[in-house]
């Protein structure tokens, strides 16, 4: 069944405080342990905005560890975000977690912080792809994907991935196929994870930390 155009469809945030150590780490040879964790503080204000931006509906900021660490609460105060612990457990299981609390309310985008070029049309395009199928979802270049979106929460879609690695896309393609869900995929973008990312990243803004 198609939802109307005008119905709300969810922007779920996953992000990791911006704590030296704790996020970019992959980023930390380029940038050192500071300067990952600057990036990052920027990468998860720079998408809230644009989740705002979007208005298809209620934005979460699912944080991790957990939503205690000021920038979180900054967010909270400045803008109209609900702040969502992430919990344990590996990150399909914190995605489907995720995906359970949230669907109550109604179809969710699920996006991490870490994707330059996704804007707010990304968001608004992929929401109303959503509205007439199982799932959405935005690959990355590196074989991953950058946003996933469904309709009702489906735990199988996250199962047995080997997070981080070159067929995470390939092996949800599977995982989708099994439980004949239809989806769309409107985009592949590129995300900001690697020492050889930042490159790029620094060509795409004019303050790149």
């Amino acid at each position: 069944m198609n939802l109307d155009p005008n119905d709300p469809v969810t922007v779920a945030v996953f992000a990791k405080a911006p704590i030296p150590g704790f996020a970019k780490t992959r980023l930390i040879p380029r940038l050192g342990a500071e300067g990952a964790a600057r990036l990052q503080g920027r990468l998860i204000s720079r998408t809230i905005a644009i989740a705002l931006t979007a208005a298809i509906g209620p934005v979460h900021l699912w944080c991790a560890p957990d939503s205690r660490h000021a920038a979180f609460a900054d967010l909270a105060r400045q803008h109209p975000v609900g702040l969502r612990d992430q919990g344990t457990g590996t990150l399909g299981e914190r995605l489907h977690a995720a995906f359970v609390a949230e669907a109550t309310f109604a179809p969710v985008l699920l996006i991490g912080v870490d994707c330059p070029p996704l804007t707010p049309t990304h968001l608004r395009l992929c929401a109303d792809h959503l509205r007439s199928k199982d799932a959405v979802f935005l690959p990355a270049e590196d074989g991953g994907y950058v946003l996933v979106g469904l309709r009702q929460p489906d735990a199988r879609v996250f199962e047995d991935i080997a997070w981080g690695g070159p067929a995470v896309m390939e092996t949800t393609r599977w995982r989708l196929e099994e439980r004949n869900l239809a989806w769309s995929e409107p985009e592949t973008l590129w995300d900001l994870d690697r020492p050889e990312d930042f490159q790029r990243w620094e060509a795409f803004c004019d303050d790149a930390v």
